[in-house]
């Protein structure tokens, strides 16, 4: 029997004045909790490093590339790393990377229980737009700041447990989870910073944001028979609200921990990964039951094409 404690570290807001040296406490005083409810991982959300930079527009790519991080672990983030190792505790975290040849991406790593990084994800649907858009009530310049990743959906053995990652809009693809589940997935990873209210229908709020979030994350557990933790950097960061909603979900779709709160907050799950076993030999049996001769348009055509 394979069994973790997972922890879910949702982060309150990161204003655009906040040092990395403060998140980083925020975090391990996060991770200190957790080892106190008996966690073996900690998942942390996108960006987790910095306030959501992407909303706004800035023409100087001097000022762009202060947000991004050269290398990991760095001298802000050792003693993230220094306590997790001490503790014993895997971790995921998302930060933006720039790469040593120019290339920036909104990246997520992993480590095992002695701060070894095991496995990366650079995320691969980038949502918003790359050129200042006076249509919206605020901005989303993800395409202007990111590349799409390059590495696709990986899965690395870790602690026992197949482990797969996806960032923020990732999660509302079903091909995430089916090209993660195709590879026996147990656990995904999702960090997200998710705006309170649509930029382009300022109907959408936070009701809906929500229920779209939890809709995504369950039937992504549920199709592919894996736990999922998605965990949120929400609240209100220079007047810009993130919503929270954090959550850890079982193979079956249903909810085990929920945050109640916009602020730094713990939930913690104890997930047991035998209980994948059943959804992946039944009705989710990929090798029996799918029919790939009719999949061809999944990867063959990007935009809808009426032929009707």
């Amino acid at each position: 029997m394979t069994r973790m404690i997972i922890a879910g570290a949702q982060l309150g807001a990161i204003q655009k004045a906040d040092t990395r040296e403060a998140v980083v406490k925020r975090m391990i005083a996060l991770m200190n909790a957790a080892h106190a409810k008996g966690a073996d991982m900690i998942v942390y959300p996108e960006l987790a490093l910095t306030t959501f930079f992407p909303r706004w527009y800035m023409p100087d790519w001097n000022e762009v590339d202060t947000w991004f991080e050269r290398e990991m672990p760095n001298g802000a983030t050792m003693p993230l790393f220094d306590r997790a190792r001490d503790l014993g505790m895997a971790m995921t975290f998302g930060y933006a990377e720039l790469t040593p040849d120019g290339h920036r991406f909104n990246t997520s790593i992993l480590t095992d229980r002695k701060g070894a990084i095991v496995g990366k994800y650079r995320k691969v649907h980038l949502p918003g737009h790359v050129d200042y858009d006076t249509e919206r009530a605020f901005q989303h310049m993800e395409k202007r700041y990111f590349e799409p990743g390059d590495l696709g959906f990986n899965v690395w053995r870790n602690e026992g447990v197949i482990m797969g990652m996806a960032i923020c809009n990732d999660r509302r693809w079903p091909e995430t989870f089916r090209c993660l589940g195709l590879q026996g997935v147990e656990l995904v990873t999702i960090g997200y910073n998710t705006p309170s209210v649509n930029s382009q229908m300022s109907a959408e709020g936070l009701e809906k944001r929500l229920f779209h979030s939890d809709l995504s994350l369950q039937s992504g557990a549920y199709q592919n028979a894996t736990f999922v933790a998605g965990i949120a950097k929400a609240g209100v960061e220079d007047g810009h609200p993130l919503m929270g909603g954090s959550i850890i979900v079982d193979p079956d779709g249903f909810v085990l921990a929920r945050a109640e709160t916009e602020e730094d907050e713990l939930i913690v799950a104890d997930c047991d990964f035998d209980k994948c076993a059943f959804g992946k030999t039944t009705i989710f049996d990929f090798e029996r039951h799918r029919r790939i001769e009719h999949y061809g348009r999944i990867t063959s055509q990007t935009g809808a094409i009426i032929e009707v």
